[in-house]
């Protein structure tokens, strides 16, 4: 009984993330073709795909590398972009804090925005599964292993990817696909407003602190008009 449980919440996990993980691997093979025209060799691009596993973090620290900066200015830049992974662990803690380690661990490495939000939505629905940690997992494991293929192909493919084709465009799609089903309230419309317009001004922001900055804000905006809202 408990083994079926199990698989189903896998097998579930695997259900909802089937359409993300297409979208996906544009963005791994523009990963691999930075690593390529950076003039990494194929050992340090595929590994670093493996250790830092956040396409953002990992083409902008390519960029910042290939530019000469400092090592130092390099993994400060990776972690501010990737703060909002803080944000996901501690809403994530009260669901899973009660696991082992052993399962913590490659969870947390595994941790992306796509993983997080099916979980999410799965946690906070009126009718939760059982086993939502092999759910994580089963929705995780596909992302982690599309991604890893897709940087392989990019740096192989290198050159014969038309620059036309322009393969980041399809980056902002697959937060599409995770914001607008999730904007069903007032306070979630107002924290989507004000984490996109601060984005937006600071796109051009150095160590991508108008991400940073936007998510810290949609998420305070949209705790403060929910809390309004339910005083009224």
């Amino acid at each position: 009984m408990v083994m079926s449980e199990r698989r189903m919440a896998f097998q579930s996990g695997l259900k909802a993330v089937a359409p993300m993980v297409a979208a996906v691997t544009p963005f791994g093979v523009t990963a691999g073709v930075a690593g390529l025209d950076a003039g990494w060799n194929a050992a340090l691009t595929l590994g670093m795909s493996v250790i830092v596993f956040a396409g953002a973090s990992q083409l902008a620290s390519i960029q910042l590398l290939e530019a000469g900066a400092a090592a130092p200015l390099v993994v400060i830049a990776a972690l501010l972009i990737n703060l909002r992974m803080l944000m996901y662990s501690a809403h994530l803690a009260p669901y899973f804090g009660y696991l082992p380690q052993r399962w913590r661990v490659p969870m947390a490495y595994m941790l992306t925005d796509q993983a997080y939000a099916l979980s999410v939505s799965r946690l906070m629905d009126n009718t939760p599964i059982a086993y939502p940690h092999w759910f994580y997992i089963g929705a995780a494991i596909p992302l982690w292993g599309v991604w890893q293929i897709a940087t392989a192909f990019g740096y192989w493919a290198g050159t014969a990817v038309p620059a036309s084709w322009e393969l980041g465009f399809f980056v902002p799609l697959i937060f599409l696909a995770l914001l607008v089903p999730a904007i069903n309230s007032r306070p979630a419309l107002l924290a989507a407003l004000v984490a996109g317009t601060i984005s937006v001004l600071g796109g051009s922001w150095p160590a991508g602190l108008g991400l940073t900055l936007g998510a810290v804000a949609g998420i305070t905006a949209g705790v403060v008009s929910e809390r309004w809202w339910r005083r009224d």
